[in-house]
C-alpha cells in the first residue's frame, strides 16, 4: 500500500485568511478553527505512502476552484481538484470551460455541490441542476455526491437519469455510525451501487461514528456493505483529512482502512488504494 499507487482521493485545505469556512462553528469544530495547508498534510501524507491526492471543495463560493487549481498546479501532491460552481446558472458549460483553461485547470477533475445542506428533497432532481449535470458530464468530468443518508433515494434516481456521468459517494453518503442503525442505509447504496456509472468513497467514517469511543467493529459492517455493492473496483479510500482530525490521525485513518480491507486480494487493495481514483477521475501523474 505504498509507492506510485497510492491516492488520497478526498482531503481538503484552507486559509481562514482568505475567507472564513461558516461551517466550522461550535466547540466540537473548535480544532478545525485554523489554517490547513497542503504542506500540512504532505509529511503525514508521505510517511504512509500517499503519492498523490484529490483536494475537494468546503464551500460554495466561486473563487475556491480557480484557488484550488492554482495550488494543484504548484504541487507535486495534489493530482486532482474537485471544485464547485454554480449548477443552476445558465452558463455552466461556459464556466466549466474558463476553468479548464485556467492555471492548473487540467487538475480539474469533478464538480460537487453541498447537496447536504440542502432542504429541498428534489434538488437533484430539479430541470436546472440536471441540465448543470449534462454540462459536467459533457466536459468530462466527474459529479462528487455529498449527502445525506435520508438523500440516497435521490441520489440512485439521478444516477439512473444521467447514465453518461459518473457519480462518486462521499463518505459512503452519511451512514448513522454512532447510533450503530444500518437500515434503510445499507438497501438505499445497494440500489444506488447497481448502477454501473456510481463510486464510492471509504471516507468520512470516523466522523460519523462517536469521535470519542469509536472502535473498527463500529465501522465495519458500513463498509462491508460498500464493498460488497460496489466491489473494490468501484470503491476508492480517503482521508477527509483534517476533518478527520477530529476523531483520529491521519496515520489512524489510513490505519483503519488497512483493518477494513484485510481480506481483500492485492489486486482490490491496488484499487481502493488508487487504481479506482485514478480510473474514476483520470487522474494524471504530479510533480
Amino acid at each position: 500500500m505504498s509507492g506510485a499507487g497510492f491516492v488520497d482521493a478526498h482531503h481538503h485545505v484552507w486559509d481562514l485568511g482568505v475567507r472564513d469556512q461558516d461551517w466550522i462553528a461550535g466547540p466540537r469544530l473548535a480544532p478545525l478553527r485554523r489554517n490547513f495547508t497542503v504542506d500540512d498534510l504532505r509529511d503525514e501524507a508521505e510517511a504512509v505512502g500517499v503519492t498523490a491526492t484529490v483536494v475537494v471543495q468546503t464551500v460554495t463560493v466561486a473563487e475556491e476552484t480557480p484557488e484550488l487549481l492554482a495550488l494543484a498546479d504548484g504541487s507535486d501532491l495534489v493530482a486532482g481538484v474537485v471544485g464547485w460552481t454554480d449548477l443552476t446558472a445558465p452558463g455552466v458549460a461556459d464556466e466549466l470551460a474558463r476553468l479548464r483553461r485556467l492555471p492548473g485547470g487540467g487538475r480539474l477533475v469533478g464538480i460537487r455541490h453541498q447537496v447536504q445542506s440542502e432542504q429541498d428533497p428534489g434538488w437533484l432532481a430539479r430541470d436546472d441542476v440536471r441540465r448543470g449535470l449534462e454540462a459536467v458530464a459533457g466536459a468530462g468530468l466527474v459529479y462528487d455526491l455529498v449527502v445525506r443518508a435520508d438523500q440516497l433515494p435521490a441520489c440512485t434516481g439521478v444516477a439512473a437519469r444521467h447514465p453518461e456521468l459518473t457519480f462518486v459517494l462521499d463518505h459512503l453518503g452519511k451512514p448513522p455510525i454512532a447510533s450503530g442503525a444500518l437500515e434503510p442505509w445499507a438497501s438505499d447504496v445497494r440500489a444506488l451501487a447497481a448502477h454501473a456509472n456510481t463510486v464510492c468513497k471509504l471516507s468520512g467514517m470516523v466522523t460519523e461514528a462517536d469521535w470519542a469511543t469509536w472502535t473498527v467493529a463500529d465501522l465495519r459492517p458500513y463498509a462491508e456493505v460498500v464493498l460488497d455493492a460496489f466491489g473494490a473496483g468501484r470503491v476508492m479510500w480517503g482521508s477527509d483529512w483534517p476533518v478527520c482530525g477530529l476523531a483520529t490521525s491521519y496515520g489512524g485513518v489510513v490505519g483503519v482502512a488497512r483493518e477494513l480491507v484485510g481480506g481483500l486480494s492485492t489486486g482490490e487493495w491496488g484499487a481502493v488504494f488508487g487504481g479506482t481514483a485514478r480510473g474514476a477521475y483520470g487522474l494524471g501523474p504530479v510533480g
